[in-house]
């Protein structure tokens, strides 16, 4: 049986080859998504290990945070724009799946984070969910809750009002664009909590800190954050 499924895998690899995400360089066997060769060379920040990093001073003063990490380093024409590149708009939701699981692990280990209790992705408006099909940073959040064993939470937290793309935004234009976007329902079940809040890039953090800002009206919750990729070093 398990020859017949090999035949019947390397047939379909000739008609939909298996190629990296992140290189674009057929992958091996025991490969997915990801080459081992990207996966060992890709920017990780190791901020998961530091309280006091980037990412994190990047809230600092702002929001109430518990930690703050993101798992690669995003450099503009880089393979971890690439991978997001493929991620958001080209229908590649496993590479989100793939990568939190990775990233989950190392979090499971990690005493900022190995606390929390179920994993929040940010949301998207329903109009734009439906439009690609999914939301990157649930995707992201999947692979995260698979690894460190913990519920994904896409109920308590919505996005109310559709935005503009916060692509070349500055930083009050993109505070402004997402300062009232963002609802709580029912959140008594978050109360004392630790939660995870997901995002798939990090640049100025301003949607982030409008989902802090919501979640923060639960008594008792401690908020920590991860993303996949961050532009700060």
């Amino acid at each position: 049986m398990k020859y017949v499924r090999s035949i019947l895998d390397d047939f379909i690899s000739l008609i939909y080859p298996r190629i990296c995400m992140a290189c674009g360089n057929d992958l091996f066997k025991h490969e997915h998504c990801i080459c081992t060769f990207c996966s060992y060379h890709l920017p990780k920040t190791n901020f998961h290990l530091e309280e006091e990093n980037p990412v994190s001073r990047l809230f600092w003063g702002k929001v109430n945070i518990h930690s703050a990490a993101s798992f690669y380093y995003f450099n503009k024409g880089g393979k971890v724009q690439q991978l997001m590149h493929q991620l958001k708009y080209k229908g590649k939701k496993e590479i989100g799946i793939y990568i939190g699981n990775i990233y989950g692990k190392e979090l499971s280990k990690a005493s900022l984070f190995n606390t929390a209790e179920c994993v929040i992705p940010v949301p998207m408006h329903p109009h734009k969910q439906k439009k690609r099909g999914y939301n990157q940073s649930e995707m992201i959040a999947i692979g995260l809750s698979r690894s460190m064993k913990i519920p994904v939470d896409t109920k308590t937290l919505v996005k109310t009002t559709k935005t503009e793309t916060q692509t070349r935004k500055s930083r009050f234009s993109r505070w402004e664009n997402v300062k009232e976007v963002f609802e709580l329902k029912e959140y008594g079940h978050l109360e004392n909590k630790h939660v995870l809040l997901v995002d798939d890039v990090i640049t100025t953090g301003s949607t982030l800190e409008s989902c802090i800002l919501n979640l923060s009206k639960v008594p008792g919750i401690k908020i920590s954050v991860a993303s996949m990729a961050c532009a700060y070093h």
